[in-house]
């Protein structure tokens, strides 16, 4: 799977992190792994010009989803079956605005982008939330893949902990690995 970060927001984010989200919701949704995504940081004037010209809604916004015309034509979601490669679309965020949520909200800007990153992800595969009944279904897909791959990375991390840590007592008594080998 293809998924490209641009930082253009001037704000530094994480950008292996924001993939390895995007990565894990694509999974997740058993989308095409030859599918490509684009993800794109930008500042707030940027955004407020986008939300404008696209949504006709005043002022910046957190995240925009623009998926490829050929699948919203086709009516098929991206995750649906037998759905080959895809240029899936590209997701928008704002750093400068999901910052500012983001404390609201109690937590790191990092997790707010996040959060934003499989929300536009949920978007590009054709979810929606203006309707009371669809906004419960995303939010809920939303949040059970944001837990999944929070548990999955602090698997993750314990394992790399527990290696470096076998590795070290294994060196102290002198069973580590030869060079070369």
């Amino acid at each position: 799977m293809s998924i490209e970060v641009v930082n253009e927001s001037g704000i530094a984010i994480d950008e292996a992190q924001i993939v390895s989200v995007a990565r894990y919701a694509l999974d997740a949704m058993k989308v095409n792994p030859a599918a490509e995504l684009a993800i794109t940081a930008v500042a707030l004037d940027a955004m407020e010009e986008l939300h404008v010209r696209w949504m006709d809604e005043p002022g910046p916004t957190d995240v925009m989803a623009f998926p490829m015309d050929s699948l919203a034509e086709d009516g098929r979601r991206p995750d649906a079956p037998d759905l080959g490669p895809a240029l899936l679309g590209d997701v928008v965020l704002c750093p400068a605005f999901a910052r500012d949520q983001a404390r609201k909200a109690g937590h790191t800007l990092a997790d707010e982008l996040h959060l934003l990153t499989v929300h536009g992800v949920l978007h590009l595969l054709g979810y929606d939330h203006l309707e009371p009944e669809d906004e419960r279904e995303m939010f809920a897909l939303q949040n059970r893949l944001l837990v999944r791959w929070r548990e999955d990375r602090a698997q993750a991390h314990a394992r790399d902990a527990q290696r470096r840590s076998d590795d070290r007592l294994m060196g102290t008594v002198g069973f580590e690995d030869e060079p070369g080998r």
